[in-house]
């Protein structure tokens, strides 16, 4: 299970969010994600790149003309205490 946090794949990165939306200790975890710099993974519901969290992660080349349901990521929102911590790509 732990290989899906760390996962290319766009529908191993949903299943890793909404594993996330459902942990008791999610804001811990985005908050020690922020503090380490994590390289990559999915932490506390966020996709991390280079120590930064990413907005928007989609596939290569062009977007179809119908979305794919796999593509649709759970929007989970950052803690209002975190915010302040945030680094973006």
């Amino acid at each position: 299970m732990a290989a899906t946090f760390f996962s290319e794949e766009l529908q191993d990165i949903a299943a890793a969010k909404r594993i996330c939306a459902e942990c008791p200790v999610m804001a811990d975890c985005l908050e020690g994600a922020l503090e380490r710099y994590e390289p990559y993974g999915v932490w506390g519901g966020q996709l991390f790149l280079n120590g930064k969290v990413l907005t928007n992660k989609r596939r290569r080349g062009r977007p179809p003309k119908i979305a794919r349901p796999e593509d649709d990521f759970p929007l989970i929102p950052v803690p209002e205490r975190l915010v302040s911590l945030l680094r973006t790509a």
